[in-house]
């Protein structure tokens, strides 16, 4: 039902509140400057899970009422600095997406369903951008604060039937060759924590990657080093910052 009002002209109906602001600021502005043009030397794709369109809405919002200001995001637009588009991340077996579907709807350009990562119902499996841009010759890396192995980073890397099959996820990632891989997860390379006892870390050091799992040897990492990196800082998701400040005795060798 949702799919079928958007294409009868529903839009219209659900634009005013949904894009609000953005519209507020078009006519407060006159008309919207635009983004000069040009090709980009790097990419860098931000994934704030969860976040709609909405969310960054109701920031702007909120943040105009406290504080008479909008959002940097916001200013971008306003200030012909940026353009924006938007994209459907639709499950392809459900109205509600999971973020292994929304992942793969960005990370590989097809909707797929929900629980799978790049992979359709049929069992076709679609080529990530990361894979793309690593077979034209280009450095790839992937940072997260969830486990390097959660849906939503890997939407972008690899292909998996499930999920969950996290453990696998890991094992993936030693035969992409990424150059920067980092997060959480550490349940899933460690061989005392995985089911099979397979020492996925040993795997990557075997491959010439440097391995560091704490804040410390992160530092130490030099920033000359030609070699790979994976750096995974907690046996799940990074802490919260407060959690961190405050819970010195669980998260100070994470710190460390």
């Amino acid at each position: 039902m949702r799919r079928k009002v958007f294409r009868n002209g529903g839009l219209g109906l659900f634009a005013a509140p949904f894009l609000g602001p953005l519209g507020a600021m078009a006519a407060a502005t006159g008309e919207k400057k635009k983004a000069k043009g040009g090709s980009a030397k790097n990419i860098i794709f931000m994934v704030s899970d969860g976040m709609s369109t909405g969310t960054l809405n109701m920031a702007d919002m909120l943040l105009q009422r406290k504080e008479g200001r909008r959002t940097n995001w916001l200013s971008l637009y306003e200030t012909g600095q940026g353009t924006r588009a938007l994209m459907d991340t639709a499950s392809a077996s459900s109205l509600v997406t999971d973020s292994a579907a929304a992942s793969s709807s960005w990370g590989g350009g097809v909707r797929v369903p929900n629980g799978s990562i790049n992979v359709g119902a049929n069992g076709q499996a679609y080529q990530p951008i990361l894979q793309k841009f690593k077979a034209a010759g280009k450095s790839v890396g992937c940072v997260t604060t969830v486990p390097i192995t959660h849906a939503t980073p890997a939407g972008f890397c690899v292909n998996s039937r499930s999920r969950g099959d996290q453990e696998e996820i890991a094992v993936q990632y030693t035969e992409l060759k990424f150059d920067v891989m980092m997060g959480g997860g550490n349940e899933f390379f460690d061989a005392a924590k995985r089911k099979d006892k397979r020492d996925v870390y040993a795997d990557f050091v075997s491959a010439g990657y440097e391995v560091v799992k704490t804040g410390t040897a992160m530092e130490q990492v030099s920033a000359s080093s030609q070699k790979p990196l994976l750096a995974v800082f907690s046996d799940n998701g990074l802490p919260y910052t407060p959690d961190a400040n405050n819970d010195k005795k669980t998260f100070l060798p994470w710190r460390r």
